[in-house]
């Protein structure tokens, strides 16, 4: 059985139930005269697709420690140097 697969709208539209059960296995593409026009995935992959990412804020926050905790090291103020045009 194939898995990731390309089908022409009527075919999928007439095999309806077998695309959808690919589509568990992997991405189903459907084309409309030769152009690709969408894809059908699993539940789960759609999910995995669509879940908010974490701002930068919030993956820091939960970070195993504290960031009080972090040590940097000091900066040191250093001359502006020239751009020339």
């Amino acid at each position: 059985m194939q898995t990731k697969q390309t089908w022409q709208l009527q075919e999928a539209k007439s095999r309806f139930s077998e695309v959808i059960k690919l589509a568990a296995i992997a991405p189903q593409e459907i084309t409309l005269r030769g152009v690709p026009v969408a894809v059908i995935v699993s539940m789960d992959k759609y999910k995995q697709l669509t879940k908010p990412k974490k701002s930068l804020l919030e993956i820091l926050r939960s970070a195993p420690f504290s960031l009080d905790e972090l040590e940097l090291p000091e900066r040191k103020a250093e001359d502006m140097r020239e751009i020339s045009f």
